[in-house]
This record gives C-alpha cells, structure tokens and sequence, in this order.
C-alpha cells in the first residue's frame, strides 16, 4: 500500500469550485486506486487582520479546517501571506503552518511521500517538511508555478531550489519540462504527466440543438480562461472583428473583464462578444459541444486542460505556439497553430470554419488524455521514488 500525502495550495473549496478542478480530479484518481491510501491537505493563504476579514477572503476564512470533499479526507489550515512583497515570505510561512498540521496526521497516517501539485509556494515547503519528516518529494510543475514563481526575482532562487532537492518532478508538458531544465533542474528526474479528461462527460454532441439552446446562429467560438493579461482574450476580441459572421462567447473571470468588455464595445462588436464569467466545470461540456471552435492565444501555457476538453467534445481548436501547444496538435483535423496576432487567429479560425471536420476525428486528439493513463503514471512515479528511499 501506497500512503500519500498531497499537498496543494491549488485545490477546489465551497468558494472556489473551479479552482484547480484538475488537481482534484487527478487526486481523486489515484486515490481511488486499491493500492493507494491518501489524504489531502489543501493550505489556504491568508493576509494579515484586518485585510483578512475583507470581503474578498470572507468566504476562505470560514472553511473548515476539515472536511470530506468529494470523497477525500481534506485538511485546510491557514497560512500568512503578506502583501506586496513578491511572495517572498509565502514558502517559509507555509512550511511553518504545516509542520504541526503534519506532525498529527502522521500519528495515524504514515505517509511515504508528500506529492506536491503546484511548484510554488508549495515546492520549497515540501522539501522542508520531506527533511523534516524523513520522506520523499515529488513536485509537479503545470504553467504559471514555473513561468511565473520561477521568473520572479523575488522567489525563482526557492523555485530552482526546490525543484533541484525534490526526489521526483513531473511536467504536464514536454515543452515545460524544457523549461525547467533551462533554469537549470535535472532532467533525469522529470518525468512527464499529462493530464486528463473525462471522455464520457466531454463528447460530441448535436451542433445545431447546442448552439440553439445558447441562443446562437452561425459561427460559434468560444475561448476558455482567466481574465487575465496573460490569456491573451484580447487577441481573439480584435480577430472577431474579421469574422463578421461569428459570436465569442468567453468563459472566465477575473481583473481584465471590463477592458475586454470596452475592447469589444469599441470595436462595435456589440452582442457578438459574451463575457459569460465563471461557468461551473460541469456545464463546460455542453459549451464546448456547442462551439463550431475553440480559441486560446495565451502568452504561456503547460498544456491547457481546454485544450483538451474541447477535442474531446469533437471541437477543433485554434491556439498561439505556448507550451505542450504541439503536443496536443498532432493532425491537422484537431485545428491549427497560428501567430498571436489577430490577423494570425481571424487566419486561422476562418480556415477551421470553413473546412467540414469531421467531429469524430477530432476526438481522436483527446483519446490518449485519460484520468486512468494519468492515475497509473502518477502511481508509478511516486512508487517509484519510494523504492529508491529504500
């Protein structure tokens, strides 16, 4: 039997059901292995009182230290972050509120391995409470923890760190991977960990009837992500503009939405463009269905999980070169890489638009992303850094 300990400050609450869906379900995978014993501890950064009672971290104060969330045993105990300060403090705050968390888990749960699901600020507390505890660590890597954390002049010294005194690492890309060896982390122990996608929820369904049940004709793209700079939603906006016939319906939310919504007014795109916000993870399967293509320009990615989840609903994708981008687009009938400019994805979404694809083979790109291949790698990879712990 393998005992677990996942560690991730990306993880879904009753605030944040959305909010890394992914962790959760890979999690939920593995432990529901008969050879797997787990138990998850999900910290919850906090800043100092009174920012701390703020409206906006309300609802995270009040979770419970505890709980069964989707069948996982989940501990959320609270950590300082303090603001504007790069994040430079985070990790040994992290470490210093999970050492008694740990310490009582440990009295009935003898974890053989902390898997660490996002590389900052979790990575370098990880390695802290693997010495401290006397077990292995293993560090995934999926995007921004790496592009980001391991950038920033403030933390990139504790990401480099961590990532080069982990006993394992895993990448959700081959093209992350490349980027972590090029801070300078060993090679010889990155392994890469696609993700997953639930290929009975994520399906082909009827075009018309899906499209009609959203209130749209013609044309329908929708890009999936975060309203943030980094996504890049103002390309796909300003291609719109060559598209004439084309509705944008873009799922996400964050600090960008009322630039893109004054970006589209003043391209007088008017009801063309919908800001739809968040949407639960379980009614993207209908959306992407629904959609004639899937538009993402992000500035860097991992492998993006829409990516994915749209192939699998049979709908092409059109998306900038960033991260596992060729990984994914492997034959032509899954959509097209483009320069991320608007004239490269107006380009791009009008050829897709106009060729007949068949919504079967593009499902194909999706087949070799399952939660099963993604559960037993992870299996192996952490049994197998326990093996050689001795």
């Amino acid at each position: 039997m393998l005992r677990v300990l996942t560690l991730s400050t990306l993880f879904p609450d009753a605030t944040r059901p959305n909010f890394g869906v992914f962790v959760e379900r890979q999690t939920i995978g593995l432990a529901a292995r008969d050879d797997v014993d787990l138990r998850v501890v999900a910290p919850v950064g906090l800043p100092p009182w009174p920012l701390s009672v703020h409206a906006r971290f309300g609802g995270l104060v009040d979770l419970p230290r505890q709980e069964t969330w989707r069948g996982l045993d989940v501990r959320r105990p609270r950590f300082l972050t303090i603001p504007g300060t790069g994040g430079r403090f985070h990790a040994a705050a992290l470490t210093r509120a999970l050492i008694p968390v740990l310490r009582a888990i440990r009295r009935d749960f003898a974890f053989d391995v902390i898997d660490t699901e996002f590389f900052f600020p979790d990575g370098p507390a990880a390695i802290a409470l693997g010495r401290h505890f006397g077990v292995p660590v293993s560090i995934k890597a999926r995007g921004a923890d790496i592009h980001h954390w391991g950038r920033s002049r403030s933390t990139a010294q504790r990401v480099l760190a961590a990532g080069c005194a982990a006993d394992g690492m895993l990448a959700v890309s081959q093209a992350m991977r490349d980027d972590m060896i090029a801070l300078g982390m060993p090679g010889d122990r990155i392994r890469v960990h696609h993700t997953g996608v639930d290929l009975d929820r994520f399906a082909p369904r009827p075009r018309a009837s899906a499209k009609a049940a959203l209130g749209v004709s013609g044309p329908l793209i929708v890009s999936l992500g975060a309203l943030i700079p980094r996504k890049r939603h103002d390309i796909v906006i300003d291609a719109l503009a060559h598209l004439p016939n084309a509705t944008l319906i873009i799922v996400g939310d964050g600090p960008e939405r009322a630039a893109l919504a004054a970006r589209a007014a003043a391209r007088k795109l008017g009801n063309r463009v919908r800001l739809l916000g968040a949407v639960p993870h379980a009614d993207l399967p209908a959306l992407l269905a629904a959609a004639d293509v899937m538009a993402l320009a992000s500035e860097s990615e991992g492998l993006a999980n829409a990516w994915v989840e749209a192939l699998a609903c049979g709908t092409p994708i059109v998306i900038a070169d960033a991260g596992g981008a060729h990984e994914v687009m492997t034959d032509r009938a899954y959509g097209r890489i483009v320069a991320r400019t608007p004239e490269g994805f107006a380009s791009g979404l009008s050829t897709v638009l106009t060729e007949a694809i068949d919504p079967i083979a593009v499902r194909r790109g999706a087949a070799r992303f399952t939660w099963a291949a993604n559960a037993a790698a992870l299996h192996a990879h952490l049994a197998g850094i326990v093996s050689a712990r001795g």
